[in-house]
């Protein structure tokens, strides 16, 4: 199982960008499925990105559509998430998943927490207006 570590958060004014890593080891993190995932406070964790292995496909949350990027470096073993244009809403902690088996269905299975078993500890992003 790969063990996962965030980072890159912090805090920003609304429209700034930030660039959120996922540094993988204990396996290969280009063979497995991963996502981006967020959670303010009181509210359930929501995904916000997914993508293949290899990076082939990649799949958004509507809110996130046009202003984050998930992208991932194999050579690296890490996961990126570019995000742009930030706005107060995008507030959350910020956690990253993988898990390796088990071809989804349709793409928009990557958004779904349930989809995943290995999980880091989280980085956080604020944004303020």
């Amino acid at each position: 199982q790969v063990h996962l570590v965030e980072s890159g958060g912090g805090s920003v004014q609304s429209g700034g960008s930030l660039v959120l890593s996922c540094v993988a080891s204990g396996d290969t993190a280009n063979y497995y499925y991963m996502g981006w995932f967020r959670q303010a406070p009181g509210k359930q964790r929501e995904g916000v990105a997914g993508i293949t292995p290899g990076g082939y496909s990649t799949v958004y949350a509507d809110s996130v559509k046009g202003r984050f990027t998930i992208s991932r470096d194999a050579g690296k073993n890490t996961l990126y998430l570019q995000a742009n244009n930030l706005k107060p809403e995008d507030t959350g902690m910020y956690y990253c998943a993988a898990r390796r088996f088990g071809t989804p269905t349709v793409l928009d299975e990557l958004l779904s927490s349930a989809q995943y078993d290995s999980w880091g500890q989280g980085t956080q992003v604020t944004v303020s207006s």
